[in-house]
């Protein structure tokens, strides 16, 4: 079995209270070693600057020396940080990976949820502007060209029939024809066979 670790009496001559840590000189010594709250016993008091103090010292993990175990004049040392139990140590930040863990992973599940719902949606929708389209294509007239490609049939003009109905008012033979095919009421065909003007327009060289 080892032996104990000689306890050291001193003072604490420096502490910073926001950052938990501060030094100790030993009385019969002029090194300051490094020395953390926890060291302190938890009876909640502060340190402060200049007070008594017992301490065993050790090395941390870069060779450095340090105060541990501290304690007032008169009260029990305080148990060492770097003796807690492995067990405690690890089981907490266990149990905190898991719960992560299972976080992530709900979250992720959220996440791919969303995204599938989000492109099924787009694809839908695209879907029906596109069968829209197609049936109002499908429904318009076209007409073929001679590269067999099927074109929009050209819409038929609307003849203006602006009042004239008589032979001395047309300007040609083919005039006249138009205003007959097109507008009723038209007095330029007596014998109804279809030619107008016959006398005045569509006959002779004017004719046609």
């Amino acid at each position: 079995m080892n032996p104990a670790n000689p306890r050291f009496n001193g003072k604490l001559v420096k502490w910073n209270a926001d950052r938990g840590f501060g030094f100790v000189v030993a009385d019969h010594g002029d090194q300051e070693l490094f020395v953390h709250a926890t060291a302190f016993p938890r009876d909640g008091q502060k340190p402060v600057v200049g007070e008594s103090l017992t301490f065993e010292m050790e090395r941390d993990a870069q060779g450095r020396k340090r105060a541990v175990k501290v304690a007032r004049p008169g009260t029990k040392p305080a148990a060492s940080a770097t003796h807690e139990p492995a067990s405690v140590a690890t089981r907490t930040p266990s149990r905190r990976t898991h719960a992560r863990s299972q976080s992530s992973g709900f979250g992720t599940l959220v996440v791919a949820a969303l995204l599938v719902a989000g492109l099924a949606g787009y694809g839908y929708h695209h879907y029906s502007q596109r069968k829209a389209a197609m049936q109002a294509l499908s429904q318009s007239p076209v007409s073929t060209t001679g590269t067999g490609l099927a074109q929009p049939a050209p819409a038929r003009p609307t003849f203006n029939c602006d009042g004239r109905k008589h032979c001395s008012q047309m300007t040609s033979c083919s005039e006249a024809k138009r205003f007959l095919e097109n507008c009723p009421g038209m007095e330029m065909d007596g014998d109804n066979d279809g030619i107008p003007c016959e006398q005045q327009l569509c006959t002779g060289l004017f004719g046609g």
